[in-house]
């Protein structure tokens, strides 16, 4: 049973959710949306919230800044929401205005805020699971494309709240985090995305 939980919290680390955002955005969306339209989101969003945080892990590591890439001391979560900040920043400045798309504009600033959230909470030494904050604002994305483009996706919905719920039991299972962490962690991710909906829905 732990090597599946830790085998799950690879498979749903939130080092994905962003691209993972941005591919279920454009496999949902009814609109129309070309070749290049997709390519010139979710290549650059891959390698600002996959690669380069990969190789920033890297190098914080042998710096000795960080131990593992699930990041268990408090301290060693600052420099890496810091650098992903910035990341998320360059792709709601930078990359989602040049293929402009209304949606994923919002669930980039969503992920910023909860981001910038658990970053002010590491300042209070207070530190949440960040597996629950992608997975919850991925869920909250999902039920609000289904809302926007009024298609039944229930299934996926059901999906991934089981899923949710799994990683859950599986940070809890494997002691990464107290019960106040993962229902925080989940409460930031579902209410940032929740929060900017009223922009866009």
């Amino acid at each position: 049973m732990k090597l599946f939980f830790k085998i799950f919290s690879y498979l749903f680390h939130p080092i994905f959710v962003p691209v993972a955002g941005t591919i279920t955005y454009f496999v949902i969306t009814p609109k129309y949306s070309p070749l290049e339209l997709q390519s010139g989101n979710i290549l650059p969003i891959f390698i600002l919230t996959v690669i380069i945080p990969i190789i920033s892990f890297l190098i914080l590591k042998n710096l000795g800044v960080v131990s593992s890439i699930f990041l268990p001391g408090t301290n060693e979560r600052k420099y890496p929401l810091i650098i992903q900040i910035a990341l998320l920043l360059m792709i709601i400045i930078k990359v989602i205005p040049n293929n402009y798309t209304l949606e994923l504009y919002f669930f980039f600033v969503g992920l910023l805020s909860a981001t910038m959230a658990c970053l002010f909470l590491i300042f209070l030494k207070f530190r949440t699971s960040l597996h629950m904050v992608g997975l919850g604002s991925f869920l909250m994305f999902l039920i609000a494309l289904s809302m926007h483009f009024e298609i039944n996706i229930i299934f996926a919905i059901s999906l991934f709240t089981l899923l949710t719920g799994i990683l859950a039991t599986a940070r809890l299972y494997l002691n990464r985090h107290s019960r106040a962490e993962v229902l925080i962690g989940f409460i930031i991710g579902f209410g940032s995305q929740l929060l900017t909906i009223k922009f866009w829905l």
